[in-house]
């Protein structure tokens, strides 16, 4: 009996086996619907989608297609070139947002001759002037360091990545902002179509493909649900919209949000559109991104987290789609990126140059035929050559051809060029007196295949003058040169005693120099020639103090000037140190001046440091030649030239607060500072009273605008003189 029972019940616990298992195949059976995921635009908030995704990974919820539009189309054409979500979130942790909407690299990389011409005229003046035509730049920020980016997201250093080789089909919309179409990329370059689906139109360049000038595709369909219906007959969408809300009335008042609003009412209309696509068995989900906008990147994370929250609200309509964890694993496997060293480069080729000669491409390039693709270190050559400031886009493309690796650099000439108007500008308001310079240059680029130049310049204000330079390297790769240079300009000197202006005096000078140089490196550049001078000297008001009357005199010089800051005109870190000497024998002088300069950053604070000598080793310094102090950050306290004589020294130490950053695009931040300066002249020729170590302290609060940098202080010394400065401007 108990034998009989035993036997039973092993009879009905093998039927319920066989039930449940007939139960699972049937479920098996059933087709699971085709899933299409669209992810929106906007901007950083976009990185929500990292954390929907990572939902996905959890759910084991695989995908037929995926279509994204701006940041959508980043996260979705990284995701489809397998890029798992949590090295989409390391790769966004390890970028510098804001640096990569600044399309130089660091100042210390720059070219010493792209240096120099930012030192004179602002950067974001630089317009094209060909054929009586102006023509400018298509945007405030060309995109070099974001192409890049994508490409180490993608690992197009392992070989281009085509959007039709793609294991998940994905589709990526931009706008053609000539005719207002919505283009749709579904094959060829995927980090391309990322770029041109990123371009916010005036921030970022449009990408010309196919003579179209595309821009960011949240302009005609933002939320590209239609495309997955299309692409691969979706039957469930998810749609993830990530979109700005539209400002309020009171915070529409600038060009800028007037501008910013427009986008958001055109945006937000094709967004409507698109929602109205969706169905009842349709996923849409909204993360809560209230207080990040479209420009908060530093804020990735956060986004990310805020998305993820989103996805696990509907996490039990989600489950419905999900696949076994091995069916999702194997899914994925035939999607994730394989890990693979970095290939050999056989041959490195430069294309598409017509102007530039290759050279002055290939001596930026630390890459070796023969050895392992280095990314980081290409990727640091690219900048550099992006550096000379000839380009718009300096790119790559690994090519495989017959078990050879063809590593082709693709810099694109700058469409505004070769020749250029620049402007710059610089006032200087203080308590006693004002100085106002405008600055207009017109260079001419690329004359011949060595890469000679042509400067022309013309300046009004406190200082006017003209003046016409020409730079003609002697080798291929630019290391040597020559340059002659001959100008004019007219200045009014002032001459102080006991803080009083009593008289001022006309300069007019005419000169002419050639000099002979050498590029050291990225460090700087080092000249040595000969100079002539004819200057005529007047007393206009006052008491003279000075010689009047014309002298003709020259000589010999040399110069040396290295510069390792990391900015421009409010570094954190680095060096630059100057030196120079002119002798002349009809004067019966020689003049040296040495400076030195340091950066060093604290935490939130940066240390800053100056020495510095002008003065005479033989003979004694002329008053048309003399060295002179006074003006802002140049012994505050006291007036622009107050204090003019021979064997100067002198010394400042600076500490700045940094208080904030520049908006995108703009590579800067506010500080708020004190400077101790100190000066001694070993022969006063004005304020003659003020002997030995003079003083000055000075606060101030400064920061970089569109037209350069921006300062008020206030300087004072304890010689009883001070100032009140506002100050705008190139120095």
């Amino acid at each position: 009996m108990k034998n009989s029972l035993v036997s039973c019940c092993a009879r009905l616990g093998a039927a319920a086996l066989l039930a449940i298992a007939a139960v699972a195949q049937a479920a098996d059976s059933v087709p699971r619907p085709r899933v299409g995921l669209v992810l929106g635009g906007g901007g950083a908030r976009g990185a929500a989608h990292i954390g929907v995704l990572e939902v996905l990974q959890r759910l084991s919820v695989p995908v037929d297609c995926v279509a994204g539009t701006s940041m959508g189309a980043l996260v979705a054409g990284a995701w489809a070139a397998g890029i798992s979500p949590a090295q989409m979130r390391r790769d966004m942790a390890k970028a510098n947002w804001r640096d990569m909407f600044y399309d130089n690299p660091e100042l210390s990389e720059l070219s010493y001759r792209n240096r120099a011409q930012s030192r004179r005229f602002l950067p974001g003046s630089e317009t094209g002037f060909n054929e009586g035509e102006l023509q400018y730049p298509p945007g405030v920020v060309l995109g070099q360091k974001i192409k890049l980016f994508f490409n180490t997201l993608v690992h197009a250093n392992l070989g281009e990545r085509e959007m039709q080789d793609l294991a998940l089909p994905v589709s990526i919309i931009a706008t053609d902002i000539g005719t207002g179409e919505r283009i749709v990329f579904r094959d060829g370059s995927l980090t391309s179509a990322m770029r041109a689906s990123m371009s916010v139109p005036g921030l970022l360049a449009p990408v010309v493909y196919q003579e179209r000038k595309l821009v960011d595709g949240g302009l005609v369909d933002n939320v590209p649900i239609r495309e997955v219906r299309e692409r691969c007959g979706a039957e469930v969408v998810i749609a993830v919209n990530v979109g700005s809300p539209l400002l309020k009335p009171e915070d529409v008042g600038s060009l800028l949000s007037v501008s910013a609003q427009m986008v958001n009412i055109l945006t937000e209309q094709n967004v409507a559109q698109s929602l109205a696509l969706l169905r009842p068995g349709d996923i849409y989900i909204k993360p809560d991104l209230d207080g990040i906008s479209a420009a908060d990147f530093e804020r990735h994370g956060e986004a990310a987290d805020l998305g993820r929250a989103a996805a696990e609200g509907v996490a039990d309509r989600l489950k419905l789609l999900s696949v076994s964890a091995q069916q999702y694993a194997q899914w994925w496997r035939g999607i994730g990126a394989k890990q693979a060293r970095e290939p050999r480069v056989d041959e490195i080729e430069i294309v598409g140059l017509e102007r530039v000669s290759p050279e002055a491409v290939t001596r930026h390039i630390e890459q070796k035929e023969g050895a392992p693709l280095d990314t980081a270190e290409l990727e640091g050559d690219l900048l550099r050559v992006f550096g000379d400031g000839w380009y718009e886009s300096v790119d790559y493309t690994l090519l495989s051809t017959r078990d050879r690796n063809i590593l082709r650099i693709t810099p694109v000439e700058k469409g505004w060029g070769p020749d250029y108007l620049r402007l710059g500008l610089n006032l200087q308001v203080a308590d006693q007196g004002a100085v106002f310079n405008l600055r207009l240059g017109y260079q001419k680029t690329w004359l011949n295949r060595l890469g000679g130049e042509l400067l022309l310049l013309g300046q009004i204000g406190s200082t006017t003058g003209a003046g016409v330079e020409f730079y003609q390297p002697l080798d291929m790769a630019q290391t040597f040169f020559v340059e002659p240079v001959l100008g004019y300009n007219r200045t009014l000197v002032p001459v102080y005693q006991d803080d009083q202006k009593y008289a001022e005096y006309r300069w007019k000078t005419a000169s002419g120099a050639i000099a002979a140089g050498v590029n050291v490196g990225r460090m700087g550049q080092a000249r040595l020639g000969w100079l002539e001078r004819k200057v005529w000297a007047s007393a206009e008001t006052g008491i003279p103090a000075f010689p009047t009357g014309s002298v003709t005199y020259g000589g010999p010089f040399f110069s040396a000037d290295f510069d390792q800051f990391n900015q421009l005109y409010f570094p954190s870190k680095g060096w630059a140190a100057r030196l120079g000497y002119f002798s002349s024998s009809e004067q019966d002088y020689g003049r040296l001046d040495v400076r030195a300069e340091g950066a060093y950053p604290i935490g939130r604070y940066v240390l800053a440091t100056e020495v510095a000598y002008a003065g005479s080793p033989e003979g004694q310094l002329p008053s048309i030649d003399a060295a002179r102090f006074g003006g802002f950050l140049n012994m505050s306290a006291f007036a622009q030239d107050q204090l003019i004589g021979d064997n100067a020294y002198y010394a400042q130490v600076r500490v700045e607060r940094i208080l904030g950053v520049l908006p995108i695009g703009l590579r800067g931040d506010i500080r708020a500072g004190i400077a101790l300066e100190t000066l001694k002249r070993g022969v006063p020729y004005t304020e003659t009273r003020l002997t030995g170590w003079l003083n000055s302290t000075t606060l101030y609060l400064g920061g970089e605008t569109p037209l350069g940098p921006l300062y008020l202080g206030y300087g004072y010394s304890t010689s009883g003189t001070w100032n009140v400065y506002f100050f705008l401007g190139t120095p």
